[in-house]
C-alpha cells in the first residue's frame, strides 16, 4: 500500500496540536521537521519524537520534581521512564507494576535498552550491580528494603490502586510498600489512567498532579451503557455477554481486581457455547489465560 502524502493543512493540525511524532516528514514545511527534531530525546538505543505533553512531562521530572500524571492509556506515561533514564543515567530506579505479566513486560522493554549499563532485577536473589533498575509488584516490594539505601527515581504504575474502593484485597499492601519506599526516594513519579484529582494524604504529599484526561493520541469512539442499568451486576453480566457473544471481532474486557476476574470467567464459560475446535475452545483459552493473570506473586 503507497503511503498517501499528508497535505499541509494535515501536517499544519498535527503540530498546532502538539502530536509532533505524527507529522510526516516527506511533506513537511522546514518549521515543521525543526519541531519534530526539536522533541526528538533518547529513549534508550534509540531516539524518538515526544509528543507536547509527554516532554512537559518529561521536564519536570529531569527538573527533579515528584510528579503523578493521570492520562489515557494512549498518552505513552511508561515511555517517559526510558527518556529518564536515558538522560539522568540515575543508579537506582524502583518500580512497582500490579502484576506478574506487566512485570515481565516492562522487564523485556527496559532490558532491551538498558541492560549494557543496568542491572534489570525482578527477583530478590539477584546480585546487584553498580546501577539497578528494580520492578516488582508490591507484595514483593518487601523483600528489597534492605537492599535499598536510596532511591533516585520511584514509579508506581497504576497508583489508584492504593485506595479500597478500586482494589480492596490488595490497596493495603501497596500502601505499606509506597509508604516505605517513600521514604528512600528522592523522587517519585505516579501512574494512573482515570484520576480526576489528588488528594492530600501521606504518599502523594509534595507531589504535582499532572490531568491530562482529555489528551488522546488516538481516536476513541466511547459508548457507555452502565448508565442504562446503574450498578445492577445481572443487568451488566448481561449486557458484556450481549457485547461479546456475536464473536466477529476481538474484544478485551478490564477487570479491576482478581476476583472480577474470576467473575467475568464463570460468567463468560457458563454463557457462551464452546467453540468445536481440534486445539482449543472459548472456555479452555480463557481459562489459561485468566490463570495467568491471576498469578502475581
Amino acid at each position: 500500500m503507497l503511503k498517501t502524502p499528508y497535505p499541509q493543512l494535515v501536517n499544519h493540525m498535527i503540530r498546532a496540536t502538539g502530536l509532533f511524532p505524527y507529522l510526516q516528514l516527506e511533506s513537511a514545511s522546514w518549521d515543521q521537521k525543526y519541531v519534530h527534531h526539536a522533541f526528538e530525546v533518547d529513549v534508550g538505543r534509540r531516539l524518538a519524537t515526544l509528543h507536547r505533553e509527554q516532554s512537559s512531562v518529561l521536564a519536570k521530572l529531569l527538573n527533579g520534581k515528584s510528579i503523578a500524571v493521570s492520562a489515557p492509556t494512549s498518552f505513552g506515561k511508561s515511555f517517559i521512564i526510558d527518556a529518564f533514564v536515558a538522560a539522568k543515567h540515575p543508579d537506582t530506579v524502583v518500580i512497582i507494576v500490579p502484576t506478574i505479566a506487566l512485570m515481565d513486560e516492562t522487564r523485556r522493554r527496559l532490558f532491551k535498552k538498558f541492560s549494557e549499563y543496568y542491572t534489570i532485577i525482578t527477583a530478590p536473589d539477584t546480585r546487584l550491580g553498580p546501577k539497578n533498575i528494580f520492578i516488582f509488584p508490591q507484595e514483593r516490594a518487601f523483600g528489597y528494603l534492605t537492599a535499598l539505601e536510596t532511591i533516585d527515581l520511584l514509579v508506581v504504575d497504576e497508583f489508584y490502586k492504593a485506595s479500597q474502593e478500586h482494589d480492596p484485597e490488595r490497596a493495603s499492601t501497596l500502601i505499606k510498600a509506597i509508604l516505605k519506599l517513600s521514604k528512600k526516594a528522592s523522587q517519585r513519579y505516579y501512574l494512573a489512567p482515570n484520576i480526576k484529582k489528588l488528594n492530600d494524604n501521606a504518599f502523594t504529599r509534595d507531589m504535582e498532579f499532572v490531568e491530562l484526561l482529555n489528551f488522546n493520541t488516538v481516536y476513541l469512539n466511547i459508548q457507555e451503557p452502565y448508565k442504562e442499568f446503574g450498578g445492577d451486576p445481572a443487568k451488566k453480566g448481561a449486557k458484556l455477554i450481549e457485547l461479546i457473544s456475536p464473536g466477529d471481532q476481538k474484544s478485551l474486557v478490564y477487570a479491576g481486581t482478581y476476583s472480577e476476574i474470576r467473575k467475568i470467567a464463570d460468567l463468560v464459560i457458563k454463557n457462551l457455547p464452546r467453540v468445536d475446535r481440534i486445539f482449543a475452545t472459548h472456555s479452555f483459552l480463557l481459562r489459561s489465560r485468566l490463570l495467568c493473570l491471576l498469578r502475581h506473586f
